[in-house]
């Protein structure tokens, strides 16, 4: 019997307390004068008046409990070869040395320091030394365009940039320097100092007086005797801030506390995943996405597991087997992945053939989020690994998991579609436009009733108007999620789509999400996307595009009528959907979310702008080809 119902209710009947009783598996140098002080800040802040330092409680007290042998981080990189695994003694040496590098440069508490890396061990040591010293880190991915980047200087006002001289991606070289030169140049704000960690494939050229060496500072440090020491930090201040795209093309500054984020991400790892200290735990993310802030580096840490670094791609580093090598050479026993990843595997190795080379039996649970997580995608999933297959739904602004199914308190049946119930922590109500509850069934804006719980974000960075604009304003007592779907009969929630993905046809309000599940059924489909476009006639109508799977030698033509009586045959013809495209490739951010918007942006003949985060930018060019050839633009 699962524990959910009752832990649930406890948090309900006095959530201080629930909160309360987490934070003691924290180490606090001060306790909280208030576990929550609802008039403090815009909604609320947790732990009022405690003291506390995030790498204390991620290195220093598992090393002072005996953990100090175990394995930290295991960085690999099929990409490169190389692999290295830290344990928590010399993660800490590496840290606090590298801490005091960065303290001889003049960084202190409450400097920001801006992170442009790969996915290399040294972008969580840095991370980790931030916290630290009480710098407040901003990861923005390494390659980055200069542009963007340079928003984000311009937004943080960095004291120091840490960066690499390359990145490594199957097949290229991206040198980083020339990009963060470049950001620097159209940056109006100028960083003091840039550290620079020179890789094999590509050495950077360093700026006399402006640009260090990662090996250097080190060496430096060390011939010095430093190490830096952990700085007392306020729990309510900031140890990060996360930029996400908002709306009008201008960067959000997600920003994350120290003392609620320890709390309620340490009480993840059993409650949510299962995991208990000294276990294996791969979140196959990047660092620069929320996922690897949260459970490539944190909350795996926090709990005194072992957390995988891992520098390669789901497919073709170097094939669909390379996350099942990683796991049984790793002794994995949960992955947590976006399901993008699955497609990807699936696509390769339908048959999942490559899964007889290894033993996976470590293996207890895969956890999927980041993208609706189909249906197909879950079974195939679980018919091959044998293993639950556990959807979770969350956002960059919560820091962990809004809904999901909890392993650890004991899982709940399976909902296909669904990332199952609300967290303690979440109240969740499905309104209307006018801000009105609506039944169990019926789809409408998923909202969190205020306030959220520890970890999630405050405000914006040095914007608490912005926040509200963007997040509390349109119904009044609430967080909204931008994300629209319903509440079932037991309380099971199901995510449709984006609220911008309800689509209006002749009056109906049909979620594309809701098609995409359909079409997702159909065998020889590895991926697919539906995104309404404007039509004079019905206000909008859908249209699908797909991937087949690798091997398919039938008549595209032929599938995609399929694909089309499919979704008449299971939603009706009210859905609209007559056009279904075969696409080589759709085009996704680097975390896996399919770009939507700008698909729709493109077939309306819109303005558009190239998204920050896309994967591979020529992927739009493919799928324009693809309308133009259907006479869609």
């Amino acid at each position: 019997m699962s524990q959910y119902h009752d832990v649930y209710n406890s948090w309900m009947n006095d959530p201080e307390g629930f909160w309360g009783k987490a934070g003691q598996d924290i180490d606090w140098i001060k306790p909280a004068d208030k576990v929550f002080d609802a008039k403090a800040g815009v909604y609320g802040r947790w732990f009022v008046g405690a003291k506390c330092n995030t790498c204390y409680n991620c290195l220093d007290r598992h090393v002072e409990a005996g953990r100090g042998d175990q394995a930290a981080i295991i960085y690999d990189s099929p990409i490169t070869g190389a692999k290295r695994t830290f344990t928590y003694n010399q993660l800490l040496d590496e840290v606090s040395t590298f801490a005091a590098g960065m303290e001889s440069l003049g960084i202190g508490k409450g400097d920001r320091v801006i992170i442009y890396m790969p996915m290399v061990a040294q972008a969580a040591i840095a991370m980790l030394a931030c916290a630290r010293i009480g710098a407040v880190h901003s990861v923005v991915f390494g390659g980055f365009a200069p542009r963007e980047l340079a928003t984000r200087i311009d937004d943080a006002r960095p004291k120091l940039i840490i960066s690499a001289s390359c990145g490594i991606e199957p097949g290229r070289v991206i040198a980083y320097k020339p990009l963060l030169d470049e950001a620097i140049e159209i940056a109006a704000h100028k960083p003091a100092n840039c550290i620079v960690l020179q890789r094999d494939e590509v050495q950077a050229e360093l700026h006399v007086g402006r640009d260090f060496a990662w090996d250097g500072i080190m060496e430096s440090a060390r011939e010095a005797g430093k190490k830096a020491d952990c700085v007392p930090v306020a729990a309510t201040d900031p140890l990060y801030i996360l930029y996400t795209s908002g709306t009008t093309g201008e960067p959000k500054g997600v920003v994350r506390d120290n003392g609620g984020h320890m709390v309620a991400l340490n009480w993840t790892m059993h409650a949510v995943y299962g995991i208990e200290s000294g276990e294996v735990f791969w979140a196959a993310s990047d660092v620069g996405w929320v996922v690897g802030h949260s459970y490539i580096v944190y909350a795996p840490l926090l709990k005194g597991c072992t957390t995988i670094l891992f520098e390669g791609k789901p497919v073709g580093t170097p094939d669909a087997g390379v996350f099942w090598r990683v796991i049984s050479e790793h002794k994995v026993a949960a992955l947590f992945t976006a399901p993008t990843a699955f497609r990807a595997i699936k696509k390769e190795d339908p048959e999942g053939k490559l899964l007889k080379d290894y033993d996976i039996s470590c293996m207890r649970t895969l956890f999927l989020a980041g993208e609706r997580a189909d249906p197909d995608t879950i079974q195939w999933a679980e018919r091959h690994l044998q293993v639950p297959v556990i959807d979770h739904w969350w956002q960059t602004e919560t820091a962990w998991a809004i809904a999901g199914n909890p392993v650890g308190l004991g899982a709940l049946p399976v909902k296909y579609g669904s990332p199952t119930v609300p967290m303690p922590g979440y109240k969740i109500d499905v309104l209307d436009d006018e801000g009105n509850k609506l039944p169990a069934g019926e789809l409408g804006a998923i909202c969190v009733k205020l306030p959220l719980p520890p970890a999630c974000l405050p405000t914006l960075w040095q914007n608490d108007q912005r926040f509200r604009d963007s997040y509390l304003a349109e119904f009044p007592g609430y967080y909204e999620t931008a994300d629209a779907g319903y509440v079932d009969e037991d309380g099971y929630l199901f995510i449709m789509a984006r609220t911008d993905d309800i689509i209006n046809v002749a009056g109906h309000r049909l979620s594309t999400g809701g098609m995409e599940e359909v079409l997702a059924e159909h065998p020889d489909v590895a991926e697919c996307a539906v995104v309404g476009i404007a039509d004079k006639l019905k206000g909008q109508v859908p249209v699908g595009f797909i991937v087949l799977n690798a091997g398919v030698e039938r008549d595209a033509a032929e599938i995609e009528k399929e694909c089309v009586q499919l979704v008449r045959e299971r939603i009706g013809a009210v859905a609209s959907l007559r056009i279904v495209m075969n696409a080589i490739r759709l085009p996704k951010t680097r975390s896996g979310k399919i770009l939507r918007g700008t698909i729709a942006k493109i077939a309306d003949g819109e303005q558009w702008k190239m998204p920050a985060t896309i994967d591979d930018p020529a992927i739009l060019d493919e799928i324009t080809d693809v309308m133009q050839a259907r006479g869609l633009v």
